[in-house]
């Protein structure tokens, strides 16, 4: 690639330049997209961070004060003289264009980028880097890229209110209930009016609580009852051993049975026909333990790209591998932010699984609390919705009254009020219901 001229216009550069200088929209337009690295002449990068700087002090902006300006910090010789600056203006006369010569300007300087960051991947490639070191740096390089490439401006209000306008309106037709993605337990939903598009949705419970059972229920029926395309990272077990988890909620049949193969007669008809059900969703397992989060959203942008993408799920958080931190709570904590941002990105909510502290152990009363989130108070900031499961009976086995009864403890809403949701457990199947519906 040596020699090889990199990819760039200097006319726009030019015709930007000179709109710049005779109007003030021009120099709104290219503050807005550009920064002086996009612009491939050196003397035009100097020009456009003079015009900046003159920009924010409020002065006015033409070819004599430009000219003192560049002239006052020794540049103007640099850039070609006075007489380099009338030429500009007398090709940036189509001022109205400036945002047309600001795209073309950005469209070259991406592609510059990307030529960087592929002569820097083919460099590291030649040197002893593990792989997927590399190709971590490969997706960060290119996220990088399309991030800055992705960022929007202002959004008009009349734009914001049509889809503001049409969750009100999805909200009075299912009655105020779900506005969101539907859980599948009447309950829950009437708490939460579903799971929001770009939420951080914390689930949080001590062990043997059956978070990760309750996080496959709600994905599951997300899938099943609203037809979303849920995509779910397993990080702790298998993926032969969460599709049995959600086999034996789905058919009835006991993971005792599942897990050993002892089927009754009955079972069978049971089984088959989950599978049929089950195989209709559109639910995406990936089990990459310790996955990164730079993997883990590229993997959604791919499924997105290919499938759609309506629910995400991680079990769980502490297990993900972050970038290198002074402290595993600083770790957590961009983990924590990221996934809000991929939550944001992806327009769809982010079921994040949690671990607690042990302080619920030391309490008489053993229901968790917000302050009881384990390694970082960030996962508490970033949470749209933050859950807790609580059975009694765990700890109290001998109380009648508390036999395959859980407790769904809304500790955060952003949007909505706290409280207490309470559920029927049925563990031998690994599934969560409506406690009142039963009760009914």
């Amino acid at each position: 690639m040596q020699g090889r001229i990199p990819p760039h216009n200097l006319d726009a550069e030019q015709s930007l330049l000179g709109a710049m200088i005779l109007d003030q929209h021009a120099i709104n337009e290219g503050m807005e997209s550009l920064k002086s690295d996009d612009f491939y002449s050196e003397g035009h990068r100097i020009i456009f961070d003079a015009i900046l700087e003159m920009s924010d002090q409020n002065r006015p902006v033409d070819i004599i004060t430009l000219s003192d300006m560049l002239s006052s910090k020794g540049k103007l010789d640099a850039i070609g003289g006075i007489g380099y600056l009338t030429d500009l203006t007398d090709k940036g006369i189509l001022t109205t264009n400036a945002k047309q010569y600001a795209n073309i300007i950005e469209e070259k300087a991406t592609l510059r980028q990307l030529i960087r960051t592929s002569t820097e991947i083919l460099e590291q490639g030649y040197s002893q880097v593990e792989a997927t070191e590399l190709i971590e740096l490969a997706e960060k390089s290119i996220f990088d890229i399309t991030q800055k490439k992705s960022n929007e401006g202002f959004t008009p209000i009349g734009r914001i209110l049509t889809r503001a306008f049409e969750d009100i309106g999805r909200l009075a037709a299912n009655e105020g209930m779900v506005t969101g993605i539907t859980t599948g337990l009447v309950d829950v939903d009437k708490k939460t009016s579903g799971m929001q598009r770009s939420d951080m949705i914390l689930i949080a419970a001590r062990p043997s609580m059956g978070k990760t059972a309750f996080a496959l229920n709600l994905c599951k029926n997300a899938a099943m009852m609203g037809g979303a395309s849920v995509a779910i990272f397993s990080l702790e077990m298998a993926k032969e051993q969460l599709v049995q988890r959600m086999l034996s909620a789905e058919a009835l049949v006991s993971m005792g049975a599942i897990k050993t193969g002892q089927l009754s007669e009955e079972d069978w008809p049971h089984l088959i026909s989950a599978v049929g059900r089950l195989s209709k969703s559109k639910i995406f397992i990936d089990d990459t333990p310790a996955i990164g989060v730079t993997e883990l959203r590229a993997k959604c942008r791919r499924l997105k790209a290919e499938h759609g993408l309506d629910v995400i799920m991680i079990d769980y958080l502490q297990l993900m591998s972050g970038t290198k931190a002074e402290s595993r709570q600083q770790e957590i904590s961009t983990i924590s932010r990221s996934l809000k941002s991929i939550a944001r990105e992806m327009d769809c909510p982010v079921l994040a699984l949690s671990q607690l502290s042990r302080a619920p152990e030391q309490r008489a009363d053993h229901r968790p609390m917000l302050s009881d989130l384990r390694e970082s108070g960030a996962i508490e900031q970033d949470a749209d919705l933050a859950m807790f499961l609580y059975r009694d009976e765990y700890y109290f086995p001998d109380k009648e009254d508390n036999k395959n009864k859980a407790e769904l403890i809304i500790g955060k809403q952003r949007n909505g009020e706290t409280g207490t949701v309470e559920l029927h457990w049925m563990g031998q199947f690994q599934l969560f219901r409506d406690l009142s519906t039963l009760e009914q």
